[in-house]
């Protein structure tokens, strides 16, 4: 086995299920090429981690893993390197991506996807927003900070049990108004979906798609992101209506440059 292909599922968190040895094969395969596998072995030498353990997520744009670094879990987004990918992504932000890249290959542009990643996650770090903290990016690569314990990662809010949908509607408008306010970004694909839950706090992901608060449709994706939480606070039995919700993130700070497509 080549190093660098060692340093992705190392044996000692194998099963020994042949079952989930080809799951892993097939993982392997899917995300894990020799090109990324030197970016593996880039980062490692970096010391951004020691290994890639096992996969906490994937879907259709890519997956998410966790690694080992000394006694800490850091998390590992890799990015699917095909115009696959660009059909999952909202136009707006793709328009933004061309304009600061002059590349046009899918790997070029999926490149600037992740940096742009790890750009606007720093961004609402900076701003107080609870996002992961960025660490590193590398081609189709980005490491970040591991949401979870040694039992596993955060889940989604989705998926999570509520006690205190009061409480959640209170963090929710202290996050999404620090990213307003502080940041000047707004999300635009906000949802139980993409926010995980721990500790009684939310955590906002998958933050690429995000824009300047000046975009022209901002405003309008603001509204679908507090719409979206509204109606799932709702299913808790917790009724808020969307424009109380939406003037509490300070959408009235919003002035966009042109308007709204």
């Amino acid at each position: 086995m080549p190093r660098s292909e060692a340093l992705v599922f190392p044996r000692r968190e194998r099963s020994e299920d042949r079952r989930k040895e080809a799951e892993q094969r097939k993982l392997l395969d899917e995300f894990f090429d020799h090109a990324t596998l030197i970016a593996v072995s880039r980062l490692v030498n970096q010391g951004q981690f020691d290994s890639i353990d096992f996969p906490i997520a994937t879907g259709k744009e890519g997956g998410v893993f966790r690694a080992t670094r000394g006694n800490e879990y850091r998390a590992v987004k890799i990015y699917r390197i095909s115009n696959t990918t660009f059909r999952h992504l909202p136009p707006y932000a793709l328009e933004e991506l061309r304009h600061q890249t002059s590349v046009r290959n899918f790997g070029g542009l999926i490149f600037g996807w992740t940096r742009r990643e790890h750009t606007i996650l720093g961004r609402l770090t900076d701003a107080g927003v609870r996002v992961p903290r960025p660490f590193a990016h590398l081609r189709n690569m980005l490491v970040m900070e591991f949401i979870g314990d040694e039992r596993g990662a955060a889940p989604r809010l989705k998926d999570s049990v509520v006690d205190d949908p009061a409480g959640l509607y209170e963090t929710l408008v202290h996050q999404i108004r620090a990213m307003v306010m502080n940041a000047h970004l707004v999300h635009g694909d906000l949802s139980p979906y993409n926010t995980l839950y721990w500790d009684q706090q939310v955590v906002l992901i998958d933050v690429a798609q995000a824009i300047d608060s000046a975009h022209p449709q901002a405003l309008h994706l603001l509204e679908r992101d507090v719409t979206n939480y509204a109606r799932y606070l709702g299913k808790l039995g917790f009724e808020v209506d969307p424009g109380e919700f939406l003037r509490a993130v300070g959408a009235d700070s919003i002035r966009p440059a042109g308007p709204t497509e």
